[in-house]
């Protein structure tokens, strides 16, 4: 079975570079797949795609050598299992609020005995390699996300949760149940309040001896994110990068015409 680079680089101790796509197409995905990320989130919770066009973008991230990972709509055994079965190397699972639900995560992503995994791994078997069988269990992932007041209160109980390999912030939905409603939801916050919470989920996978995932709108703040110590940084997806190119070039081209 091909290796896990993200496990490669969480190994030798150097922080991963992921990406993200919302946008369900295998040839945008292929495009983003050779910019140079370790890894790319394929999101089925909010993206723009449905499980077809998700197993046509794992082929094309794959073929950069690229690992695939999939953010699923739910805590749903049946979805986790069949993007596992097509191919994704990581599974990132939202709105994990307690131990239970952890512990749920964790054994979609096993075969027994170390979890209740179904096996067919349709896709995986040929993507990945003819032992699937016998080394799926050590090289997938799964990472939990910690992003209501609920999983704040059950963190410690949710980073200890055996076999789970991380916990990933999501940044808006954080906001909008820490604080209320007083932050708009984002990325990037500077409120104190908000980067304490960021430093007590990342010190209470450390301490369960897991990953700390933080999900950045800039390169500058994924670099803040590791100098604080966290181990994997996304940055922005495939459309707001899109719509940001587009903008600047249609600016720029506004400002040179006299068209402002």
């Amino acid at each position: 079975m091909l290796e896990n680079k993200v496990k490669q680089l969480w190994n030798e101790g150097k922080p991963v570079i992921n990406g993200w796509l919302s946008i369900g197409n295998a040839f945008s995905a292929e495009v983003v797949a050779s910019q140079g990320y370790d890894s790319l989130v394929i999101d089925m919770q909010h993206g723009l795609l449905e499980y077809t066009q998700a197993v046509q973008m794992m082929q094309s991230v794959s073929s950069s050598g690229v690992v695939p990972i999939v953010r699923v709509p739910w805590l749903d055994p049946a979805q986790i299992m069949k993007a596992l079965d097509a191919g994704a190397y990581g599974i990132l699972c939202p709105m994990i609020n307690n131990r239970e639900e952890a512990e749920l995560l964790v054994s979609c992503m096993r075969y027994p005995p170390h979890g209740n995994r179904s096996f067919g791994p349709i896709r995986a078997v040929f993507s990945a390699g003819a032992d699937y069988a016998q080394k799926a269990n050590s090289q997938v992932f799964c990472l939990a996300m910690v992003e209501t007041a609920e999983g704040m209160k059950n963190l410690q109980e949710i980073a200890s949760t055996p076999g789970l390999d991380g916990i990933y912030i999501g940044p808006a939905d954080l906001a909008l149940t820490l604080t209320n409603g007083r932050l708009a939801p984002g990325v990037d916050y500077e409120e104190e309040d908000m980067i304490a919470a960021y430093k007590t989920i990342m010190n209470a996978a450390h301490n369960a001896g897991i990953k700390a995932c933080m999900h950045c709108g800039s390169p500058e703040y994924a670099k803040r994110a590791v100098d604080w110590g966290f181990d994997f940084v996304s940055l922005l997806n495939d459309v707001r990068m899109l719509a940001a190119a587009a903008a600047a070039s249609t600016a720029r081209a506004r400002e040179l015409l006299g068209r402002n």
